[in-house]
């Protein structure tokens, strides 16, 4: 099983060690040649509402009787919870590693 909004982030669910997204070896060192981490993170913000967009459409369509299979908007639901989730968690921990290197002394 694969979830979207995790791959669309850069992250990739693996036992191994994997280099980051966006980095390749060259030399025995890496180099960045993929997506900047905003265009990651404004990708996964759009793939956030695209979600919430399709669970708010099936809810809609679920309480006016137009939905013919409850479970669409049951998966629907439930990958828009665990989207926002995962985008609070990636906001927080952001919001703490800046927070923290703001704490750092100078010089």
């Amino acid at each position: 099983m694969s979830v979207n909004a995790i791959e669309a982030l850069g992250f990739t669910p693996s036992v191994a060690p994997v280099m980051p997204a966006g980095t390749e070896a060259v030399n025995g060192s890496s180099q960045v040649t993929g997506a900047k981490f905003g265009d990651m993170l404004v990708e996964g913000l759009d793939h956030l509402e695209a979600v919430q967009d399709k669970s708010d459409r099936l809810a809609v369509q679920a309480a006016t009787g137009d939905l013919d299979d409850i479970h669409d908007y049951t998966i629907a639901a439930t990958e828009a919870s665990v989207t926002a989730q995962l985008t609070v968690a990636v906001r927080n921990r952001a919001m703490e590693a800046f927070n923290e290197i703001m704490r750092m002394p100078i010089g």
